[in-house]
């Protein structure tokens, strides 16, 4: 028989990477097999995260924005504001769910947000996100510690796609990268902020409550 589990959401705010990078960490080392899971909803500061394998040729000019040496998968990408980050605290190994199939379940709560504002997007054989044409618009990294997953998905809404500029995304050379805000024209940034993270919770709620995680509850910091 299966027992619901509730999900705690956490909306954040706009915040420096390091500290959240952190307490994810604390939080996945120090959780028990009875800790609720959580979605942690939140903007960046500019920063570059560079993952475990991330080569030092795909920092092409950094600049003045800070380059943070990480422990998720995967090359280096670009989090500031405007973009709309949420990590997934799940323990996978309690839902019995692998992490090819976590991975799918997010790039489709992805695809379907996107479609509620028409914007076709899909996903690329062998290169994790989603991509609208040829140009990256939401990126994937995920860390499995002791079960449990950590880090989790950025969608590029209003921001300054300058930076991308300094980097190869994700390691890919030449690779284009564009935002929701590209085609989705007369709304303000604030608001389209506030309307693409209300569809993408909609969107990945119902694909995590096919594991039981149904009582949401919603805590502000």
């Amino acid at each position: 028989m299966t027992t619901n589990r509730p999900l705690i959401i956490r909306r954040m705010g706009l915040r420096d990477y390091e500290p959240v990078w952190r307490a994810m960490q604390t939080f996945t080392s120090e959780r028990q097999d009875e800790t609720p899971d959580e979605l942690w909803v939140l903007s960046h500061l500019p920063v570059f995260t560079q993952g475990q394998a991330g080569k030092p040729e795909h920092l092409l000019a950094p600049g003045d924005i800070p380059v943070v040496q990480i422990d998720r998968g995967g090359q280096v990408t670009y989090h500031g504001p405007g973009q709309l980050v949420i990590y997934l605290l799940l323990d996978v190994r309690r839902a019995g769910l692998g992490v090819r199939e976590l991975v799918s379940l997010i790039e489709q709560a992805i695809i379907d947000t996107l479609s509620a504002v028409r914007i076709e997007a899909r996903t690329r054989s062998g290169a994790p996100g989603v991509y609208v044409d040829d140009a990256k618009i939401a990126a994937l990294g995920l860390r499995i510690r002791r079960g449990c997953s950590y880090h989790g998905l950025s969608l590029n809404i209003a921001m300054d796609m300058e930076p991308f500029a300094r980097i190869n995304p994700c390691g890919y050379q030449g690779l284009a990268v564009t935002q929701v805000a590209d085609f989705v024209k007369d709304t303000e940034p604030s608001e389209m902020m506030v309307t693409m993270e209300k569809i993408l919770l909609q969107q990945l709620l119902p694909q995590l409550d096919q594991y039981s995680w149904i009582d949401v509850r919603q805590e502000f910091e």
